[in-house]
């Protein structure tokens, strides 16, 4: 949590050199956040590749980027979904009507409808717990700590200087929605492959 003053810009890093597709960070986000049977807040994406006897899995965990630039804030025709003064990307369950405008909006199939509320719903870095100056229940639970969480705009933070020392990658740079989660030794196949959205197994 930021030392000083002013508000901190969150960032988080994903070593998939440490990721070993155990979907701890999954199963903790479900538990934290109340999310119902058949959607998620996060997911481990795993990615097939090869022919046997030659082949391999790769793990990539996916959840909303809560970009600099969000695309989803500025298609919300209600104002449900803002972002917050540290970057955090929100949706107001009060404000949301469910009309999947921010589902499609969005370039990394982040956002879900919440059967039971009939609302949008997406990884908000358990900002509740950020508030109460703890870690997201992922990073906290993540048992080979490949999950690295911070404030980005400190360089003095544990995120920032990873950035730093590192090449890291983010998905779809193209789009321009500058994306505050960055991974370390991921490959293109496994972030161009398929992405089912919902948690289930993508393969290539």
């Amino acid at each position: 949590m930021p030392e000083t003053g002013g508000h901190p810009r969150w960032g988080m890093v994903i070593d998939l050199r440490r990721c070993i597709g155990c979907h701890a960070c999954s199963v903790a986000c479900k538990s934290e956040n109340a999310v119902p049977l058949g959607v998620w807040r996060n997911w481990v994406k795993v990615v097939e590749k090869g022919t046997f006897p030659k082949v391999s899995r790769s793990f990539l965990p996916w959840l909303c980027n809560n970009c600099g630039n969000p695309i989803c804030v500025r298609n919300c025709p209600v104002q449900a979904t803002y972002q917050r003064e540290d970057g955090i990307v929100m949706v107001d369950p009060h404000r949301c009507i469910g009309c999947k405008y921010c589902i499609a909006s969005c370039p990394y199939e982040a956002r879900f409808l919440n059967p039971l509320k009939g609302i949008v719903q997406k990884c908000q870095w358990c900002h509740h717990r950020l508030d109460a100056g703890l870690e997201p229940a992922c990073v906290n639970t993540c048992p080979t700590e490949a999950i690295v969480f911070g404030d980005i705009s400190d360089p003095r933070s544990r995120v920032s200087q990873i950035v730093a020392t590192n090449p890291v990658q983010v998905l779809k740079p193209e789009k321009d929605t500058d994306p505050k989660v960055f991974y370390i030794a991921a490959d293109l196949v496994t972030m161009r492959a398929y992405g089912t959205g919902d948690g289930s197994i993508s393969r290539g």
